[in-house]
């Protein structure tokens, strides 16, 4: 039994160097793949990492639907004819510049839109816009058919024709849809308020329009 136990040591009581080798060897090997695993795993965090990002620049810029505004952006006066009688009045024919500012990646295609103008709360006069399109991150600018202004039985219209200023104010409210990149389709509604000023003095102009 001694004898067998003896056996399974070397005679000289050392380890050979070639086993000595073989251990270290399967160590750098062992060593060489966790490092290689090690780097597998980063690349995939850094990838998932990325591609977070990716998809959370693209929600909140691209895929971001903004709503449209739409303006008044000038106007000309074509007609005018005033009174500061002892009814006082005013017809004026005014040619707006509309603009539609569309800031998505998309196109908004809106509706026909009905725009009021009033005097004091009183509706004075008001012109349809057709529908149509706006493009991708642009501003459309565009007149329309001429509005007619009348107003009468108003008893600061007379102070106001004096002073040379009759203040106007007009609202609207377009509807449509804003088509992000072709794959997705959003409503969207803006509303428009703006206020402006006839110049009733020579030469008759549209000043100091201001829309919120």
């Amino acid at each position: 039994m001694a004898e067998k136990q003896q056996s399974a040591y070397p005679a000289n009581g050392y380890i050979r160097s070639g086993d000595t080798e073989a251990a270290a060897a399967h160590d750098a090997m062992r060593e060489q793949r966790k490092k290689k695993r090690n780097k597998c795993i980063l690349y995939i965090l850094l990838f998932i990492v990325f591609q977070t990002a990716i998809i959370t620049v693209f929600a909140l810029t691209i895929m971001k639907v903004r709503t449209p505004r739409f303006r008044i952006g000038g106007g000309a006066i074509t007609d005018f004819n005033a009174s500061t009688a002892a009814s006082p009045s005013l017809r004026a024919t005014i040619t707006p510049e509309f603009t539609v500012k569309n800031a998505n990646f998309g196109r908004y295609k809106y509706r026909s839109t009905t725009v009021e103008f009033f005097y004091k709360g009183t509706r004075v006069g008001q012109v349809t816009v057709p529908n149509s399109k706006a493009g991708w991150r642009s501003t459309k600018r565009f007149t329309h058919s001429a509005v007619e202004l009348n107003i009468s039985g108003s008893p600061q219209l007379a102070e106001d024709l004096r002073a040379g200023v009759v203040p106007i104010t007009s609202t609207a409210r377009m509807g449509g849809k804003v088509e992000l990149i072709f794959i997705m389709k959003k409503n969207k509604a803006t509303n428009m308020n703006c206020s402006m000023n006839l110049v009733t003095t020579s030469p008759q102009s549209v000043m100091n329009i201001a829309c919120i």
